[in-house]
């Protein structure tokens, strides 16, 4: 068994930055007013607080409270809310602003929700201020079927979008938390969805280091995250939900986290059923519990009344447990009859105007366009669209006028769905004739289970036919990809077999193509698609990755295509050209992966996505040395926006390090910024000593001496992107000696 942990009041500034004085104080008599209750309580008492769904105490004043609560892209589960884009396409922003926004109505709509169960005795799950969100993963493999819910491929935008909205679902510095953010799934957990529950994923020093832990990191001692949830797989042996080398020499020793751990659901009978390293159910709830796990989803914490009596875990570390988790709600304001300024906020908040509105900005900067050709003898791009009196649009595909391709995978309830055909319908107006079709089924044979197949193969080309141009709304949906035990697809319980169209699509895209008229492509997906025969062909003269673009997704796709609205989205994604040129999915070392070690050509870059209007930037720096100890240089860079239209911009640096093994180069700053036609802003970047570093084999961090590169564009440096956008970032040189 693991050490056993001692109970002590904690030290609520350690390892967080984001603490003042003030507030670590306050803080620590929260702990110690919890501690004071623990002192009260009986051992079946205690017991019964370390699961999810926690019972009353009537004697104490403590309220039946469950845990369980989910809002990755709105408050989900629990009726109807605001429905976001999900996580991947806010991760396509850019914009760590926008993703406070969206924290801030998710926790406004928390509230206001949380208040009215509250006042009618409602304490069942998806109803509480813990919400399981966000998922820092790090979407290593575009298989993997949750790779949705993550911020995608790259620690740095993952850490800062993480950053942003941990800070702002919390409250953003009040004293009381508006709700309660949870980092999940730690760690080094990315697939295979089928085996999670016996996998053992390793992860050697230096990718720990250097990808699969920066975004925890961060968000512990950055944001200041009152929760972490472990993951259902081992890493290096150990199963994540009882390890030690996870759970307490890195979370809480290392990087000195306060908060509570909470398993992943039901993960703790995994020990003795599948991971093998417990014997039974009693030693697993041991294992958990001395590791640092201090709430169970689930219910086999409720044996740590045998484990105490046996020996196993000691009581001492149960009042440890207890203590942080009700000085968890004691922080929320909601235990013995306290009261806040959130109590205040009333259920008409939701799903309002003012929410609806940061929701359709969100879908707008969601949606990046990905290919923008002319088509036969026009000499201008074919986006956006010129509308004409007379005009027909055809607007075909099984994603089309889906609205589960609109939300992903742990959604809510929107009080209003616009798919892509009713945005089309709504914009173009009675001018303008829209002719639809389904095309085919998502991923069957027929879109009847009658037919013999294709059966709806002679309508579409009757709509393409009697169309000026063709919009083909492609993908997936969550049915296809997400979690194990939720996706209903046959092939890889949520995860994906391969990067192809599923179904009939492809070959239904092909026949569109042989129209005569110009086929738009638009994607719906949480994932990459290798869509390299669209890519290269002339009869697609236009592709769009919409992802799952939320409930309002529809209409900022059309609007997009009609230019109501400018792209502005970067993938955050790798979109490669097939599954072959990846490594093994099982597989966790980052050699191969992502845009940082990956050895072929993209077939769509990390960091690319193209606008309707172009820009000019310049840049230089304070300095062209690495800087030194506690120093940082400043890069000031100057952008014009040298078109016709306002649209909204996403500078990137990204810094490479001359040196054998080293990632071909990082993302190391960005910032989006609006910028007026004809116009020009300036901005300034400050990169710290560390942005120079590379991790050894150990995961240590050093500057090595020589040559670095610092690139500043709207692209990474690579040379896909250099030929699709015509034009290569500014290149600055720093030594360091």
């Amino acid at each position: 068994m693991a050490d056993q942990q001692q109970t002590q009041i904690p030290n609520p500034a350690a390892g967080q930055a984001a603490y003042n004085l003030d507030s670590a104080a306050h803080e620590q008599s929260l702990y110690q007013q919890a501690a004071e209750l623990v002192r009260q309580m009986t051992l079946e008492e205690k017991i019964s607080q370390t699961v999810n769904h926690a019972p009353a105490i009537p004697r104490l004043g403590i309220e039946a409270y469950d845990w369980w609560n989910e809002a990755l892209h709105g408050v989900a589960r629990a009726g109807v809310a605001t429905v976001f884009p999900q996580a991947i396409s806010l991760a396509a922003s850019f914009n760590t602003s926008l993703l406070g926004q969206v924290a801030d109505v998710i926790a406004e709509e928390g509230r206001a929700k949380y208040n009215v169960q509250r006042s009618f005795g409602d304490h069942d799950i998806y109803k509480g201020l813990t919400f399981w969100a966000p998922n820092v993963n790090i979407f290593r493999d575009p298989r993997w079927g949750r790779g949705q819910e993550t911020y995608g491929e790259d620690p740095y935008l993952t850490s800062r979008l993480a950053v942003s909205f941990i800070r702002h679902l919390q409250g953003n510095g009040r004293p009381v938390l508006k709700a309660l953010a949870c980092a999940k799934h730690f760690a080094v957990h990315s697939g295979p969805e089928a085996k999670r529950h016996e996998f053992n994923a390793r992860a050697s020093a230096r990718d720990l280091a250097e990808t699969y832990l920066p975004a925890f990191k961060a968000a512990v001692q950055e944001a200041g995250v009152e929760s972490v949830m472990g993951a259902y797989n081992r890493t290096n042996g150990e199963p994540c939900c009882g390890s030690p080398t996870l759970l307490q020499k890195t979370l809480r020793e290392a990087w000195g986290f306060q908060g509570h751990v909470v398993t992943d659901c039901w993960a703790v009978k995994d020990f003795h059923e599948h991971h093998r390293v417990t014997t039974d159910a009693v030693e697993s709830v041991a294992l958990a519990m001395n590791s640092g796990a201090d709430l169970n989803c689930g219910e086999l914490f409720l044996l740590l009344g045998q484990a105490v009596k046996e020996g196993l875990v000691s009581e001492q570390r149960l009042d440890a447990a207890v203590t942080r988790l009700l000085a968890a709600r004691l922080k929320l304001g909601i235990l013995q009859q306290q009261s806040s300024e959130w109590d205040q906020i009333p259920y008409t908040v939701v799903d309002s105007t003012q929410h609806q509105a940061v929701n359709r900005q969100a879908a707008r900067e969601a949606v990046v366009l990905l290919k923008n050709q002319a088509y036969g003898s026009a000499h201008k791009p074919i986006l956006p669209l010129t509308l004409k009196p007379g005009m027909t649009i055809g607007v075909v595909g099984p994603n089309a006028n889906s609205r589960a391709a609109l939300v992903g995978n742990y959604e809510g309830t929107a009080s209003r769905y616009e798919t892509v055909l009713e945005g089309i319908q709504e914009i173009v107006g009675p001018q303008v004739r829209v002719l639809t079709s389904e095309l085919c089924h998502l991923f069957r044979s027929g879109t009847s289970g009658l037919s013999q197949g294709s059966d709806r193969l002679s309508e579409a080309w009757a709509v393409a036919q009697n169309s000026d141009v063709v919009i083909a709304v492609l993908g997936l949906d969550a049915s296809l990809e997400g979690e194990e035990g939720d996706a209903s697809n046959e092939y890889g319980s949520g995860d994906k077999p391969n990067l192809k169209l599923p179904g009939e699509q492809q070959a239904a895209l092909e026949l569109l193509q042989k129209s005569g008229k110009p086929v738009i492509l638009v994607l719906m997906s949480g994932s990459a698609i290798a869509v390299t025969q669209a890519a290269e062909s002339a009869a697609v003269p236009a592709i769009l990755w919409a992802g799952y673009p939320g409930s309002y997704g529809g209409r900022a796709i059309a609007e997009i295509l009609l230019g109501q609205a400018i792209p502005s989205a970067k993938l955050p994604i790798t979109f490669y050209r097939s599954s072959e040129e990846l490594p093994d999915f099982e597989d966790y070392s980052m050699a191969g992966r992502t845009y940082k070690y990956m050895s072929g050509e993209a077939l769509y870059p990390f960091g690319y996505g193209l606008s309707y209007t172009t820009f000019e930037l310049t840049a230089e720096a304070s300095s062209q040395q690495v800087p030194g100890d506690g120093e940082s240089v400043t890069i000031a860079v100057h952008v014009k926006n040298t078109g016709t239209v306002d649209a909204l911009e996403t500078v990137q640096l990204y810094v490479r390090a001359w040196q054998a093994d080293a990632p071909h180069w990082a993302l190391k700053a960005f910032d989006k910024v609006a910028v007026e036609a004809g116009a020009s802003v300036g901005l300034r970047f400050t990169l710290p000593r560390d942005a120079f570093s590379l991790c050894d084999d150990n995961g240590q961090f050093y500057i090595p001496k020589g040559r670095f590169t610092v690139y500043v564009g709207d692209a990474q440096p690579d040379e896909r992107s250099a030929r699709l956008l015509g034009r290569r970032p500014v290149e600055l040189t720093f030594t360091q000696s």
